[in-house]
């Protein structure tokens, strides 16, 4: 079997998924474009080698539906015959993207993919694709879930009292993390990765999510963001600790990864940075939801043969402060090698494109730390979760 490796990542900044933030102006479709033609650019490569562009993205709907893979190709001025495909699983789609193409290119029907993602939740907004055309909950899956599936702030808060997670530990984790990412940018941790976008109103070159203030006093005066009567008597164990401070924020943003053989990558002269060691994709319970990332970290260790203790660093998704916090608990990872550049909750979580955002960071920090191997994880919306070890080379 052929090794894939990475090559490259790249990423927009973030944006606030808001009217008015930095990249809400630009659709998305160019959103995603630009990470495809920086891409080529930084490698020397023509678009007619790549085999097949595979990106993430959520809300398929409106300006992001069409595929909108393929229209980003277009508009990128890839050749015509470049093919590509839109992944949805959900917050994990851009890191499922890029497990298909490793395992593409490890099977021999790949030499050269682009693995990205793309999400403008400015422009298409979180949960819009379900108001079309009816709900997507069916009478069948009603009959096997009577109460009622929740939101995902609802199974974070349902996290945070099972593991016993106080408001001050959700709020001193978020704080963390804003600390965490505004000393990785002051000490240029994210230029390798970092694309500068144009827009009309000057160039965006910094993550516009991160809050470099952020304190846990100044985050404990915020209300909770998902309580309503009708929860609050369905749940009446819960005390609603999940605020806007220690949940991601809407984000605007788009990210993509070369992977390609080894042998490809030594033919064109091109460094392989990391190998792709070990997969894993799991379902879990669809009300806790956000639980996924700890059965899918026991799963690949299983398959990988490693343990906790060979792992040089962890990207676990921030949707919410208790996933993380959870998830520590639960494997016996060491915090210091959770997401120490920051993660979601201060650099955002622009939906399709996290996981290979995630991915590119974890790539860095296993570079800047010498490190060797690097595990990702992220919950995901139905209860699913994605795994990853790179091995870096």
């Amino acid at each position: 079997m052929r090794t894939a490796v990475i090559v490259d990542a790249v990423r927009t900044p973030s944006g606030r998924g808001k009217p008015g933030g930095a990249l809400s102006g630009i659709h998305p479709v160019d959103l995603a474009a630009h990470v495809l033609r920086a891409t080529l650019a930084r490698n020397g490569l023509d678009s007619r080698q790549i085999d097949d562009v595979l990106l993430g993205c959520v809300s398929q709907v409106g300006e992001q539906t069409m595929n909108i893979a393929r229209q980003a190709v277009l508009a990128a001025g890839f050749d015509e015959r470049v093919p590509a495909t839109t992944i949805d699983r959900q917050c994990g789609s851009s890191q499922q993207a890029a497990h298909f193409a490793a395992q593409g290119v490890m099977a021999g029907q790949y030499d050269i993919v682009i693995a990205g993602g793309v999400e403008s939740m400015s422009r298409v907004p979180l949960g819009i694709a379900a108001s079309v055309a009816g709900s997507p909950f069916s009478p069948r899956l009603h009959e096997r879930y009577p109460e009622g599936l929740v939101n995902q702030g609802v199974s974070a808060e349902l996290i945070a009292e099972r593991w016993g997670l106080s408001r001050d530990d959700l709020d001193a984790y978020a704080a963390q993390s804003h600390a965490r990412a505004a000393r990785a940018a002051a000490e240029g941790r994210f230029d390798s990765q970092l694309l500068p976008v144009p827009t009309e109103a000057g160039e965006v070159t910094a993550d516009e999510t991160v809050r470099p203030g952020t304190s846990v006093e100044g985050l404990a005066g915020l209300a909770p963001a998902f309580r309503t009567d009708a929860l609050a008597a369905r749940f009446p164990e819960l005390d609603w600790r999940i605020t806007p401070g220690n949940s991601s924020p809407l984000t605007d943003g788009a990210s993509a990864v070369l992977i390609m053989s080894e042998e490809k990558a030594n033919e064109l002269g091109l460094t392989p940075r990391a190998r792709f060691h070990s997969f894993a994709v799991v379902g879990d319970d669809p009300l806790l939801m956000l639980t996924g990332p700890i059965p899918a970290t026991r799963r690949i260790l299983e398959r990988s043969g490693l343990g906790m203790d060979d792992l040089d660093a962890y990207e676990v998704n921030e949707a919410f402060a208790s996933v993380p916090l959870a998830w520590a608990a639960e494997v016996g990872a060491d915090p210091e090698k959770l997401n120490p550049w920051g993660g979601a909750i201060a650099l955002g979580h622009a939906l399709g494109s996290s996981g290979t955002r995630l991915l590119g960071t974890l790539l860095a920090t296993l570079e800047a730390t010498g490190g060797r191997y690097g595990l990702q994880t992220m919950c995901e919306g139905g209860g699913m979760a994605n795994a990853t070890i790179i091995e870096r080379l």
